[in-house]
């Protein structure tokens, strides 16, 4: 049944695939599916202007989808994207660490807080009373670790 209505479609075949992978890419995030659905756009051209057999269709679109997974995986991946001007941007407690600040309230039991511009942020390290001067060392999720200050 399926390949009755492929044939019947003809090259309109490889249109309604790039639909349905460029479809699919909108749900399933990665860009890979865009690049399966430009070989298919390239397949499905291919085939209305000339009319090959499905076989070679099928071998042109297997080449190109190769070629555009390849290049994908040179060119295209995350990892290989150029570096952000602003690497912490995502990260916010990230970019505090190496700052010296003054406790807002004591750290008791491990945990205390600091004000950081408009924000208050949770703070774990040694104990020590409110005022002290402390440095941030890590972030570990949403709270810092610090250490008291050298002076």
């Amino acid at each position: 049944m399926i390949a009755g209505v492929v044939a019947a479609l003809g090259g309109w075949a490889w249109v309604v695939l790039v639909l349905a992978l460029l479809s699919a890419e909108l749900i399933i995030p990665g860009t890979v599916l865009l690049w399966l659905g430009m070989a298919a756009l390239a397949v499905g051209g291919l085939s209305l202007l000339a009319a090959p057999g499905w076989q070679a269709e099928l071998i042109v679109f297997a080449v190109l989808a190769l070629a555009a997974a390849v290049g994908w995986w040179l060119y295209g991946r995350p990892d290989n994207a150029a570096s952000s001007d602003r690497p912490m941007l995502n990260r916010r407690a990230q970019r505090h660490v190496g700052k010296a600040l003054t406790l807002d309230e004591p750290i008791a039991r491990g945990e205390g807080r600091v004000r950081i511009d408009d924000s208050v942020w949770r703070v774990r390290g040694p104990d020590l009373p409110a005022g002290a001067r402390v440095t941030v060392i890590a972030a570990d999720g949403a709270t810092l670790v610090v250490e008291k200050a050298a002076d």
